[in-house]
């Protein structure tokens, strides 16, 4: 549903794709309850179900019944419900391959249109030029196809650094290069940072030694590709410059984030421990916000006419989520990530122990486990979506994407308990664990 074209009017409310994760989640009660059984562990029912303890004070604490009630729908929808429903549908390792590759799929897929905008000049506008890809997201939600490409390439390099399986390697290492050029039309600071960030641990966190030459690989590629051949415009290196300008001459978009930080701060200030109430942000923001933000945001190009969009969110996930849901909605919602991640690197290191794949003779590279990929997609998906929040925060009909991601994380990070030999040989013959094998 995310490859489709977005709809006008899908930017702030319910579209096809959040339908669909309606649907499974639907349908995976109806599994349960039909086959009656226990379907979390103790573990991931904390874990997933500890931000319900502050949506709910937050809800009760909103300025409307109406705004309490879809703006807990919608938190409950991304963080709980949709993740669980993801959990409960992937049974094993050969399907969580078959998910990132899906999010490698997509991302291909809105790149290809994002590259072709940006070529034509039929993208978003950006510095009076409609170049900026955008997918089939469109100008009102600019931050879509820079998601959806930074989650697919974060996935293609997971599964490039895990064991050599038949072809896999060489495919998800031309995807991840191919992923490149539309994450840098996209124009999304915030998304080159997050994927930087993810992608660098991944590498790490696959072997000291790789990462030595992998780093020097992109240098040396940089030096050539930048110094030497003279890529990269000076609209490039006039945006990647700005994420350092934070005092110094700030463009009109950090102007405007950084008052909005600052009046989500205020905001947290008279309401500390439960925050302004769910939705709140906006109906407390004039009063809060300095006379530095401006009226909005412009939005034009990809088929839509020029118009100002309000600025509706402080752009930060953590700051959002500390204004409207206090303390409590703060510890309890970053708790939940906390654990998923802490839980995703406790299922690296199990899966470093399992043995490894066939080497290629003896005189070949060393045997890797069969898992890692799989842990290395999960960490690096945790961290770019932990890394991203402090420059985006959910809306728009991207997000449902988001929910799919923690869900694929809170798979391998609560469900996984695929013994070593139990993987190979369901790897070797083909096939998947049965229903719910993977439930502690």
């Amino acid at each position: 549903m995310l490859a489709l074209p977005v709809l006008p009017g899908d930017k702030d409310g319910a579209n096809a794709a959040d339908a669909v994760s309606g649907l499974l989640v639907l349908w995976c009660g109806i599994r349960l309850v039909r086959d009656r059984r226990r379907p979390l562990s103790r573990t991931a029912a904390v874990v997933l179900g500890l931000p319900v303890v502050g949506l709910a004070l937050a809800a009760a604490g909103a300025t409307s019944p109406e705004a309490g009630i879809s703006g807990l729908t919608r938190y409950l929808q991304i963080f709980v419900l949709v993740p669980a429903a993801v959990l409960l549908s992937v049974r094993s390792r050969a399907d969580f391959r078959v998910l990132a590759w899906a999010f490698v799929g997509l991302a291909l897929w809105q790149g290809a249109v994002g590259v072709y905008q940006y070529v034509t000049g039929t993208g978003a506008s950006y510095v009076g030029e409609d170049i900026r890809a955008v997918g089939t997201f469109g100008p009102t939600d600019v931050m879509g196809m820079a998601t959806v490409v930074s989650l697919g390439l974060v996935c293609a390099v997971g599964l490039a650094l895990g064991p050599p399986a038949a072809g896999q390697r060489a495919a998800a290492v031309l995807c991840a290069v191919v992923l490149v050029v539309p994450l840098a039309v996209s124009f999304s600071r915030g998304a080159w940072i997050a994927t930087a960030a993810a992608c660098g641990l991944q590498v790490v966190l696959a072997g000291l030694r790789r990462a030595v030459t992998v780093f020097a690989a992109v240098a040396a590629a940089g030096v050539v590709l930048v110094g030497g051949l003279g890529i990269g415009s000076a609209m490039f290196q006039e945006r990647i410059s700005s994420i350092t300008q934070v005092t110094d001459a700030p463009d009109q978009s950090v102007t405007d984030r950084y008052t909005m930080w600052a009046a989500a701060v205020d905001m947290w200030r008279e309401q500390p421990l439960t925050g302004v109430g769910l939705k709140g942000f906006a109906e407390y923001r004039d009063g809060r916000a300095s006379l530095a933000l401006s009226s909005g945001s412009d939005i034009a190009g990809a088929g839509t006419a020029y118009r100002k969009q309000p600025l509706l969110s402080p752009h930060n996930m953590y700051l959002l989520v500390l204004s409207e849901q206090g303390l409590v909605g703060l510890v309890t919602l970053v708790g939940s990530w906390l654990a998923l991640l802490v839980c995703a690197a406790r299922g690296l290191v199990r899966v470093r122990r399992e043995p490894g794949g066939p080497a290629r003779g003896p005189g070949g590279p060393a045997r890797r486990p069969r898992g890692l990929d799989c842990g290395l997609v999960a960490c690096g998906v945790l961290v770019w979506v932990l890394v991203d929040f402090v420059y985006a925060d959910i809306g728009g009909p991207s997000t449902v994407l988001t929910a799919v991601a923690f869900g694929l994380v809170a798979w391998w990070a609560l469900a996984d308990t695929t013994s070593s030999s139990r993987a190979s040989a369901e790897e070797r013959a083909g096939v998947t664990a049965p229903e719910g094998a993977g439930a502690r």
